[in-house]
Protein backbone atom coordinates (compact mmCIF):
# COMPACT_ATOMS: atom_id res chain seq x y z
CA UNK A 1 0.00 0.00 0.00
CA UNK A 2 1.12 3.67 -1.19
CA UNK A 3 1.27 5.56 1.99
CA UNK A 4 2.41 9.91 1.42
CA UNK A 5 2.55 10.79 4.62
CA UNK A 6 2.89 15.23 5.56
CA UNK A 7 4.17 16.66 8.59
CA UNK A 8 5.71 19.76 9.53
CA UNK A 9 2.75 22.24 8.54
CA UNK A 10 1.51 24.99 11.45
CA UNK A 11 1.51 28.66 11.68
CA UNK A 12 3.34 31.36 11.27
CA UNK A 13 4.24 35.09 11.06
CA UNK A 14 5.17 36.46 7.96
CA UNK A 15 8.55 36.53 7.17
CA UNK A 16 9.21 33.31 9.30
CA UNK A 17 10.00 29.44 8.04
CA UNK A 18 8.38 26.59 8.14
CA UNK A 19 9.98 23.16 6.89
CA UNK A 20 7.72 20.44 5.60
CA UNK A 21 8.46 17.01 5.32
CA UNK A 22 6.75 13.74 2.91
CA UNK A 23 7.51 10.17 3.59
CA UNK A 24 6.84 7.90 1.54
CA UNK A 25 6.06 4.33 1.72
CA UNK A 26 4.74 1.19 -0.57
CA UNK A 27 6.68 3.57 -4.00
CA UNK A 28 9.49 2.96 -5.51
CA UNK A 29 10.64 6.40 -4.99
CA UNK A 30 13.43 7.12 -6.48
CA UNK A 31 11.72 6.19 -9.90
CA UNK A 32 9.53 9.14 -9.33
CA UNK A 33 9.07 12.60 -10.03
CA UNK A 34 8.27 14.19 -6.54
CA UNK A 35 6.15 17.68 -5.53
CA UNK A 36 4.26 19.51 -3.53
CA UNK A 37 1.36 21.12 -4.59
CA UNK A 38 -0.71 23.75 -2.95
CA UNK A 39 -4.63 24.41 -2.42
CA UNK A 40 -5.73 27.61 -0.85
CA UNK A 41 -9.72 28.37 -0.06
CA UNK A 42 -11.57 29.07 -3.30
CA UNK A 43 -9.04 28.11 -5.43
CA UNK A 44 -7.46 25.25 -7.26
CA UNK A 45 -4.18 23.26 -6.80
CA UNK A 46 -1.36 24.47 -8.04
CA UNK A 47 2.30 23.43 -8.09
CA UNK A 48 4.56 24.70 -5.58
CA UNK A 49 7.55 22.93 -6.62
CA UNK A 50 9.10 19.71 -8.46
CA UNK A 51 11.79 17.48 -8.66
CA UNK A 52 13.01 15.16 -11.27
CA UNK A 53 14.76 11.62 -9.97
CA UNK A 54 17.75 13.22 -11.42
CA UNK A 55 17.00 16.51 -9.04
CA UNK A 56 15.98 18.74 -11.51
CA UNK A 57 13.62 21.27 -10.20
CA UNK A 58 10.72 23.42 -10.56
CA UNK A 59 9.13 26.06 -9.47
CA UNK A 60 6.20 28.14 -9.31
CA UNK A 61 7.12 31.98 -10.02
CA UNK A 62 5.75 32.76 -6.55
CA UNK A 63 7.86 30.75 -4.27
CA UNK A 64 11.06 31.08 -6.39
CA UNK A 65 14.09 32.57 -4.33
CA UNK A 66 12.26 31.69 -1.28
CA UNK A 67 11.27 28.16 -1.06
CA UNK A 68 13.64 24.87 -1.70
CA UNK A 69 12.65 21.28 -2.25
CA UNK A 70 14.76 18.33 -1.27
CA UNK A 71 14.90 14.72 -1.69
CA UNK A 72 16.56 11.97 0.62
CA UNK A 73 16.28 8.58 -2.53
CA UNK A 74 17.97 6.64 0.92
CA UNK A 75 15.32 7.52 3.50
CA UNK A 76 12.46 7.71 0.76
CA UNK A 77 11.43 11.38 2.17
CA UNK A 78 10.70 15.09 -0.17
CA UNK A 79 11.04 17.83 1.92
CA UNK A 80 10.02 21.73 1.39
CA UNK A 81 12.15 24.30 3.17
CA UNK A 82 9.61 27.70 3.42
CA UNK A 83 11.40 31.12 4.06
CA UNK A 84 10.03 34.54 3.75
CA UNK A 85 6.36 33.44 3.91
CA UNK A 86 4.09 35.68 2.85
CA UNK A 87 0.34 35.60 4.02
CA UNK A 88 -0.49 34.40 0.37
CA UNK A 89 1.37 31.35 0.96
CA UNK A 90 -1.66 29.88 3.42
CA UNK A 91 -3.02 26.49 1.99
CA UNK A 92 -3.17 23.14 2.63
CA UNK A 93 0.24 21.42 1.39
CA UNK A 94 0.20 17.97 -0.82
CA UNK A 95 3.09 15.77 -1.51
CA UNK A 96 2.81 14.10 -4.71
CA UNK A 97 4.45 11.06 -6.72
CA UNK A 98 4.27 11.47 -10.20
CA UNK A 99 3.63 9.04 -12.98
CA UNK A 100 6.63 9.76 -14.28
CA UNK A 101 10.90 10.11 -13.79
CA UNK A 102 10.83 14.20 -14.76
CA UNK A 103 8.86 16.62 -16.93
CA UNK A 104 9.38 20.05 -18.32
CA UNK A 105 5.63 20.92 -17.21
CA UNK A 106 3.80 19.35 -14.01
CA UNK A 107 0.26 19.08 -14.18
CA UNK A 108 -1.39 18.00 -11.26
CA UNK A 109 -3.58 15.47 -13.34
CA UNK A 110 -0.18 13.30 -13.68
CA UNK A 111 0.37 12.76 -10.05
CA UNK A 112 -0.21 9.15 -9.40
CA UNK A 113 0.07 9.42 -5.93
CA UNK A 114 -0.83 12.13 -3.04
CA UNK A 115 -0.08 12.44 0.40
CA UNK A 116 -3.29 13.34 2.76
CA UNK A 117 -2.04 17.41 3.02
CA UNK A 118 -0.91 19.28 5.94
CA UNK A 119 -1.82 22.83 6.65
CA UNK A 120 0.30 26.40 6.58
CA UNK A 121 -1.39 29.01 7.90
CA UNK A 122 0.70 32.75 7.52
CA UNK A 123 -0.38 35.08 9.81
CA UNK A 124 0.09 38.80 8.70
Amino acid sequence: QVQLVESGGGVVQAGGSLKLSCAASGIIFNSNAMGWIRQAPGKERELVAAMSTGRITNYADSVKGRFTISRDNARNTLALQMNSLKPEDTAMYYCAAYKYAWSSHYRTTDVRYWGQGTQVTVSS
